[in-house]
């Protein structure tokens, strides 16, 4: 096992771009750390250069202490998880276990009880004597991670090893993964774009935009304290709503946007002071749909306010609910906010830009499945008020006291 840090490490390629910039970062030893990002924010990039297949134009990385900058990759002691599986189908999946093991020249039985014990924690033993051609597509991922762990090496890298199975699969997976990490304890770093594998399988969890880390923290962490707007918009789903507003103060701090004014509550004042010092300040406001709620089915508290809205479509999902409306104030139009819609894809960006013309912001209400909202009525939604969200709109920023840091050291 070993703790693997990142002092400054950039990568340029030699057409000038810059693939990843000044990263800090350390992933304590056997910690589970997740790299999110959109397409193309450098996550998969630096996971190469850990593992060897790609060079580092600037900084150090270290696996267990030493810097393996030069270092080739078959000497790093690191196993990696491709999403392709990369299986040799002619070979068996004891072959494709063991041939990494062949090729240190192990004792023929220290593979096979190698092999068969890690089979053993994958369910795979009745699959030993079958071809990768004969296999499901989530089996076929088990033999690659099997091909991993048998090698009991200091680290272990994923590069989106989910992505090619289906949903009901994926969540499998997902647990599995989580489940043998946690056993063997070794350290893992774990590329993806889906921010729920993110938050459910990280230990931490780092934010890569344009190659620049935005935020490395705990996944609740993220999602309750967003360094900037970006972070906000990403981690979550469904996605933050983000709008333009004002603080006004009369009888207390009022946020306004549109038609609709909510209190801000004493207890967000105290919890981010900067936001009581930027009354008569144009502001992002930030509403995380699970703060939302039908009016009719809550009572009314201190911490939240009541929102008329008129629902254009409800999508029903098991236990809960969404209410999709639009509130009379224009949309966030910046470069993050953008980024972030083109990201979801070109209808988001779209529907976006359509709004921004008409003044209008769409929303989504998760609320429960209770609700009586009907697509075309009137809606009365519950807000808590204390779980809003600030930001500085030149800067994107979150509006906090002091600004939390965006890099924190991973725990063990």
């Amino acid at each position: 096992m070993a703790a693997i840090t990142f002092e400054r490490v950039s990568k340029v390629y030699p057409d000038g771009t810059r693939a990843v910039q000044s990263v800090d970062l350390e992933i304590a030893d056997g910690g589970f750390m997740v790299l999110i990002g959109p397409s193309g924010c450098g996550k998969t990039t630096l996971l190469r250069m850990v593992a060897g297949l790609e060079t580092v134009s600037d900084g150090l990385i270290r696996v267990g202490g030493r810097v393996v900058n030069n270092v080739p990759p078959k000497s790093r002691d690191i196993a990696m998880v491709f999403q392709n599986y990369a299986l040799y189908p002619h070979m068996s999946v004891y072959e494709n276990m063991a041939f990494a093991l062949k090729l240190r020249r192990l004792p023929k039985e220290q593979i096979r009880e190698n092999v068969r014990k890690t089979a053993a924690i994958l369910a795979l033993m009745e699959q030993l004597v079958k071809k990768p051609g004969q296999l499901s597509g989530g089996q076929r991922q088990r033999v690659a991670m099997g091909r991993a762990i048998v090698r009991e090496p200091q680290a272990f890298l994923m590069d989106e090893p989910l992505s090619n199975l289906d949903a009901k699969l994926r969540v499998q997976m997902r647990a599995e993964i989580a489940r043998i990490q946690r056993d063997l304890g070794v350290t893992t770093i774990y590329v993806t774009h889906d921010q729920v594998e993110a938050m459910t399988l990280g230990d931490r969890v780092a934010v890569m935009r344009g190659g620049v880390l935005q935020q490395f923290d705990s996944p609740q962490e993220l999602f309750e304290r967003p360094r900037n707007l970006f972070v906000a918009g990403f981690i979550g789903s469904p996605a933050m709503n983000i709008v333009e507003a004002t603080l006004d103060r009369a009888d207390g701090v009022w946020v306004v946007f549109g038609s609709h004014r909510l209190r801000v509550p004493d207890e967000l004042l105290a919890a981010r002071p900067a936001v009581g010092r930027a009354v008569g300040r144009r502001v992002v406001l930030g509403i995380r749909p699970d703060d939302f709620e039908d009016a009719a089915l809550v009572p009314e508290t201190e911490h939240d306010a009541r929102l008329p809205v008129i629902v254009d479509l409800r999508e029903t999902l098991g236990r809960e609910a969404y209410i999709h409306f639009e509130v009379d104030a224009p949309p966030v139009l910046t470069e993050d906010t953008k980024e972030l819609a083109a990201d979801t894809d070109v209808a988001a960006l779209d529907e976006l830009e359509r709004t921004a013309l008409a003044q209008t912001t769409r929303f989504v209400a998760s609320v429960s499945a209770k609700t009586r909202s009907a697509e075309g009525g009137r809606a009365e939604l519950a807000v808590d008020v204390a779980g809003m969200h600030f930001f500085d709109p030149e800067t994107g920023e979150a509006i906090y006291g002091e600004q939390p840091a965006a890099v924190r050291v991973a725990a063990p």
